[in-house]
């Protein structure tokens, strides 16, 4: 069992994510950096859609009540397991009464947490993942416990080698409404860097606005990774919590590297759109 000490700025619980619901405006939620979490799962040889832990800029203080494995990877947040700096992308053996301090990151914004088993909740719509009015929690807090099953195979980390690494260079294809943009709006997006605002697990705002006074459309079909426009000029991408259904034209839509990679940006990064095709 572990126990939740400290809970950072934003811990959640996520596995891949809930699928198949989307008709009744579920979103799918799941790991933001899918390609972080599930190397942490790969590490450790657990199944590679397992839950974990994911950590948002300030991490969480975890107590262990028993021996475990673990793994942690992503961003780094310069991890402490009792005031010793420990290793990313490695399994770390720890013992019961041992501390984990998740500290704050120093580069990128999320890390994942794996743990050699299988931690213990309910699942809801096919998944354990968060999502505030679906799972029965939406952020951990402190004094939460959650209990894990040991699996006691050995790990085979040494097959893997990988390190984190920030990429502001975003790959998108065309959207639906891409060709509602004028001439000049085009040229901006293919050669204009843009600037993270305000963002959340929902979505991530654009500074720099393109092309204002585009009309709305019928409500159709977003997914993670869309980008929508605004009739300002705004441009949001969407992301794993993102809505099922959106008004806003759908200009470009992120390949799924890409999306991982915008999971580890933060306010102020700049990003640059490169448009590719099938």
């Amino acid at each position: 069992m572990i126990k939740i000490i400290s809970k950072g700025l934003y811990t959640t619980i996520q596995d891949e994510g809930r699928f198949g619901y989307r008709n009744i405006g579920v979103p799918s939620s799941g790991y933001m950096d899918k390609e972080s979490a599930q190397i942490a799962n790969l590490i450790l040889d657990n199944p590679i859609n397992n839950p974990l832990i994911e950590a948002t800029l300030i991490g969480p203080t975890i107590e262990f009540e028993k021996s475990a494995l673990i793994c942690i990877t992503g961003s780094d947040f310069n991890p402490m397991l009792n005031e010793n700096k420990i290793s990313l992308y490695t399994a770390v053996k720890v013992k019961k009464g041992d501390i984990l301090k998740i500290n704050n990151s120093s580069i990128g914004s999320r890390c994942y947490i794996s743990i050699k088993g299988d931690i213990k909740l309910d699942e809801v719509l096919g998944s354990k993942s968060y999502y505030p009015q679906i799972s029965n929690s939406s952020i951990v807090e402190i004094g939460d416990k959650f209990k894990f099953e040991v699996n006691n195979s050995e790990p085979n980390y040494k097959l893997i080698n990988q390190k984190f690494e920030l990429n502001k260079n975003l790959k998108v294809f065309k959207g639906p409404e891409f060709n509602c943009l004028n001439k000049g709006s085009v040229n901006k997006i293919i050669n204009q860097e843009f600037s993270i605002g305000v963002n959340n697990r929902m979505a991530y705002n654009l500074k720099e606005k393109i092309q204002a006074g585009v009309a709305s459309i019928i409500s159709s079909p977003v997914i993670p990774g869309t980008v929508q426009l605004t009739p300002s000029g705004q441009m949001i991408i969407l992301h794993r919590d993102c809505q099922t259904t959106g008004g806003y034209p759908r200009i470009l839509q992120l390949d799924e590297k890409s999306l991982n990679n915008l999971a580890q940006l933060r306010i102020g990064d700049k990003i640059k759109f490169e448009i590719v095709t099938l």
